[in-house]
């Protein structure tokens, strides 16, 4: 986007690819692709530099009047973030986690149902894939209300979802570190999760 500043005042701002007027002259809408710097400086046309802005998941963010830099000779665009209601936010997230957690765990839910009515043994591999992703999941809704503000809460829902075949870092989990050791059939997963070969 582009803005024209006379005398330090903005006159109008111009979405690139578009037509626009200026003193009586129509340009054209390819005008800002193919004019020169020197050409869009002659009629007082700078850049329009948007800031960075919050995350909506979590803030109510609304878009703040536009302003001539003159020092960076460009048109500033900030935004203003307001938190929206903690536990609202912490609902939405703790939602989000058990959503992705059941999403993951679903494609092989029929391992459990087989195990039931065969009454067999499931795969320690599988099984104990199974557990580290429910407690995972606990782990982050846990962090999650025990967030104070929506910061928090945006930290403890990035759960890096452990994949089956990979080791088991966390002491916690050092029980099930099944996942390297069992050979298993080949199936494809879904949801990110890697395919396991055996």
């Amino acid at each position: 986007m582009f803005a024209i500043v006379q005398n330090g005042n903005i006159q109008q701002l111009i979405q690139d690819g578009t037509p626009f007027s200026l003193d009586g002259i129509d340009y054209p809408a390819n005008w800002t692709n193919l004019s020169t710097p020197e050409e869009k400086a002659a009629i007082g046309m700078v850049d329009v530099v948007y800031g960075p802005q919050a995350n909506q998941t979590y803030y109510w963010v609304t878009e703040n009047a536009p302003v001539y830099n003159a020092q960076t000779n460009q048109v500033d665009i900030t935004f203003t973030a307001t938190a929206k209601d903690l536990a609202q936010v912490k609902q939405t997230a703790v939602t989000g986690v058990n959503t992705a957690a059941y999403s993951i765990l679903q494609p092989s839910d029929w391992m459990v149902v087989k195990a039931t009515e065969t009454q067999t043994s499931m795969s320690p591999a599988w099984s104990g894939w199974r557990q580290v992703i429910r407690t995972e999941a606990a782990n982050a809704v846990t962090a999650i209300n025990a967030a104070t503000d929506v910061d928090g809460v945006a930290a403890a829902s990035q759960v890096t979802w452990v994949e089956l075949g990979s080791a088991l870092t966390n002491n916690n989990f050092a029980s099930l570190n099944y996942l390297t050791t069992k050979s298993l059939n080949t199936k494809v997963l879904w949801i990110g999760i890697a395919t396991v070969t055996g």
